[in-house]
């Protein structure tokens, strides 16, 4: 970049000439004097460039002045963006710093509509905010020196007033007393002082951005917009962050001089061995901080999420009631609430069992004739429980421990699943939906699963013969489908709110995977190493994080057998 003393046109400089340029040419990146501006505006390649001002130009903040649409290293036009490293790229970045990247786009795309985006308004406020964080707390402090200053005056007169009435007797006590007053008022002037001035650099620092800002706005390139937006915000998050830290590490509560006189004086003669005391009394500072992103994510661009961050930590296990350890777990569902609800299933018979936030058994509830391979929640109390060969699915009210409607239908019910307002049964056949508010039904011939998941108005199932993962449209449509040699045989599954979607495989590879929402890319994050044998059935509370895997596990207690259980993990 040309010095802003005197700015020479690039190109006449590179003919060996010296003319003083006139205009900046924000698309070629080069000063431009009355003669070059006037050739530049007739080519056709650059006609219909952007141009501004050398002045405009140089109101500019520097580091946006510094930001350059070429790659610093290849010094090719940035054309790419890598969401992976936040950064432009141009095409030799790709084979050079960016060949294991795949989450490469268009640059154009990144920066269109970039100053007139939500996050422009944003920052503008961030400026706003701390800037008018930073003046109260500076009138605050001035407000409190001012009062210190006097109340050391009115403690002096507390003291110079009791002088009067005594002989030479204190002369001693009261230097002492005076000359403490003065270290700590001194010492609490120094240390606000020292803050104050702090507060005052970041205070022209911000207030500098400001002014600066809407010439940042009218002048900058895209480019610069961005990469210039990512400084600010970096400023506006280190001075709230300040602030805030100020305000918990009690720097700015309000510190106060006061003095207390001794009840001894009567008997000074006699008894008296101190003047009294100077006290700092410190009372927390009450005023109340324009909120401030601080370490919030900021993003300029939305980047896709990836699973190679998804890791459970397993928190608790929850063991069947002794009578019921001959069951196998088909369901484990976690309640809205944090209780968990599993469904375990006996040959003939199925029972819902309850256990509480913290894993412990707490009762039985509905038992169901036949066998049931799965369960959901439904909504208020209302849980919703697939009775396969009955060609029916019970709605039970959990509170009160009864079955309170039965939905009939033309297929059998292997699994449920609910989002409060329609729900969805499934079998290898076919599958229903049921609007639960007028209970009308809708068969979805060409959604075929033996487990499924809903999220976001889609329906996700698993196929056991065929290993693999499907995800439908509400109408019926296949989305994609998605095969991987860690998924053998296929059968719980659920999502997470990020949309990464958790499948159990019980057979050869017992494990528990994790696919990607787009159905591209899996990975498998639970397997027998990490103690999951035969795992059936697993659910995620999207709120909290919370994943819970039916499997079994070996107690010392019960003569080393193999039992059935539920793992619990934060995602």
């Amino acid at each position: 970049m040309a010095s802003s003393d005197r700015d020479c046109c690039t190109l006449c400089k590179d003919d060996g000439t010296s003319t003083e340029a006139v205009t900046w040419c924000i698309e070629c990146e080069v000063f431009l004097c009355t003669d070059c501006e006037k050739h530049h505006k007739k080519l056709r390649m650059s006609k219909v460039h952007n141009t501004m001002s050398t002045k405009d130009y140089h109101d500019l903040p520097k580091f946006m002045q510094e930001i350059s649409s070429q790659c610093s290293y290849h010094k090719k036009k940035y054309e790419l963006y890598c969401s992976f490293h936040d950064c432009p790229c141009c095409v030799m970045c790709i084979t050079d710093k960016h060949k294991k990247c795949k989450e490469m786009k268009p640059l154009i795309d990144v920066l269109q509509q970039v100053k007139s985006s939500a996050s422009v308004q944003l920052f503008k406020k961030d400026l706003k905010n701390i800037k008018e964080n930073l003046e109260e707390i500076i009138k605050h402090l001035n407000s409190r020196i001012n009062t210190n200053n006097i109340q050391k005056t009115k403690a002096a007169e507390q003291v110079r007033s009791m002088r009067k009435s005594i002989d030479n007797f204190l002369n001693k006590l009261e230097k002492k007393i005076l000359g403490d007053l003065e270290s700590k008022q001194s010492k609490l002037k120094s240390q606000m002082n020292t803050l104050l001035q702090q507060l005052k650099t970041r205070h022209n620092q911000i207030s500098q951005l400001q002014s600066e800002f809407s010439k940042i706005t009218q002048y900058a390139t895209e480019l610069q917009m961005y990469v210039g937006l990512r400084e600010i915000e970096k400023t506006t998050s280190e001075a709230a962050k300040h602030l805030e830290d100020l305000k918990s590490g009690g720097q700015l509560d309000e510190v106060n001089l006061e003095l207390t006189i001794s009840s001894e004086l009567q008997s000074i003669l006699k008894d008296v061995k101190l003047f009294g005391d100077v006290n700092i009394n410190t009372r927390p500072f009450t005023f109340k901080l324009k909120a401030g992103r601080k370490d919030q994510a900021q993003y300029l661009v939305q980047t896709i999420p990836t699973i190679e961050q998804t890791k459970p930590s397993f928190l608790r296990q929850l063991i069947l009631p002794q009578d019921m350890r001959s069951c196998t777990i088909k369901a484990c569902r976690i309640l809205p609430d944090g209780k968990y609800l599993i469904l375990g299933t006996d040959y003939d018979k199925s029972r819902l069992l309850l256990y509480s936030n913290d894993g412990m058994f707490m009762r039985k509830s509905v038992q169901f004739t036949g066998e049931s391979y799965d369960s959901c929640f439904v909504r208020n109390n209302t849980v919703a429980v697939a009775l396969e060969l009955q060609n029916q699915t019970a709605l039970v009210d959990v509170e009160k421990n009864k079955v309170f409607k039965s939905i009939i239908l033309p297929h059998l019910c292997f699994s449920v699943a609910s989002d409060g307002q329609i729900l969805v049964i499934s079998s290898m056949e076919k599958s229903t939906i049921v609007n639960l508010n007028d209970m009308s039904h809708k068969i979805l011939e060409g959604v075929k699963a033996n487990s499924v998941a809903l999220f976001k108005g889609n329906i996700y199932g698993t196929i056991f013969w065929e290993n693999k993962v499907c995800c439908y449209k509400s109408t019926g449509e296949t989305l994609w489908t998605y095969k991987h040699d860690d998924i053998v045989y296929p059968q719980g599954i659920t999502l997470d709110k990020k949309g990464f979607v958790y499948i159990v495989s019980e057979y050869k590879k017992k494990r528990v995977v994790v696919v990607s929402s787009d159905g591209k890319t899996c990975k498998t994050i639970l397997s027998e190493a990490d103690g999951i044998r035969d795992p059936w059935a697993i659910d995620i509370n999207t709120e909290t994080g919370i994943m819970i895997v039916s499997g079994r596990t070996t107690i010392e207690s019960v003569d080393s057998k193999s039992l059935e259980t539920a793992f619990v993990y934060k995602i």
